[in-house]
């Protein structure tokens, strides 16, 4: 099954110095069909206006991921890390027994990102702060991970979830397959450009919610960045 969901047809709110869509129920927002998919439980996309940004607040147990779409973003948190992770890369917070961080956009334009909640494996977990940066050029005509919760995905950052999340950037007319467990949960969102899973197409900030199959196949309908997270 696809269930293709529309960026039209998201939630969403305006702030003013924030615009977000969520692609699942959160905070204001509220639909019961659309309350997470399978462990992953939100997946916002939001755009930050200049010199903005979200002020310290704090999160438990819950496994959070941050894919910039564009510009960047500064993170601080009370463990002391700091860092600023920039358009096409991806960090990672592990919220654990308790985190409190700041997510600020002091660029001279906006700050795109999709943010990705997944619920952890187990709590009481040290919470923890990560970040990576992966260039588009290597994900070029693939899936390349991001962030897993699996041991021998080295390359990728370490989530405490059973999950993986991954990135593609792919030319028109290029296809890339990705393997399916069908009782696992897949989402998958381009960042930018059209695609077609299967035999759904799918635009720029659409959701595509699959499960139940062994393997899709995406092709670009135009140049495209694709991310998809593969949730238990």
């Amino acid at each position: 099954m696809i269930e293709l969901r529309p960026f039209a047809s998201l939630g969403g709110a305006d702030h003013g110095w924030l615009k977000a869509k969520h692609h699942f129920s959160f905070a204001n927002y509220y639909d019961r069909d659309r309350s997470g998919w399978g462990t992953l439980l939100v997946w916002n996309d939001d755009t930050i206006a200049p010199q903005t940004g979200f002020s310290p607040h704090s999160h438990a147990n819950m496994e959070i991921i941050t894919y910039v779409r564009k510009g960047a973003i500064t993170h601080q948190d009370n463990l002391g890390n700091r860092g600023r992770t920039e358009a096409g890369d991806v960090q990672v917070m592990s919220a654990g027994t308790g985190i409190t961080h700041a997510e600020y956009n002091l660029e001279e334009g906006d700050t795109q990102i999709f943010q990705i909640w997944i619920h952890p494996k187990s709590r009481g977990k040290a919470p923890s702060w990560g970040a990576k940066p992966f260039p588009r050029g290597e994900r070029s005509g693939r899936f390349v991970t991001l962030a897993s919760g699996f041991e021998d995905e080295t390359e990728a950052l370490p989530i405490r979830t059973d999950a993986r999340v991954l990135g593609a950037t792919l030319k028109a007319g290029e296809s890339t397959d990705y393997a399916l467990d069908p009782a696992r949960h897949a989402y998958l969102v381009p960042a930018a450009g059209k695609v077609r899973v299967n035999e759904v197409e799918v635009k720029a900030r659409d959701g595509a919610a699959i499960t139940g199959l062994d393997r899709i196949t995406v092709t670009a309908l135009e140049d495209a960045e694709v991310v998809l997270v593969d949730a238990a």
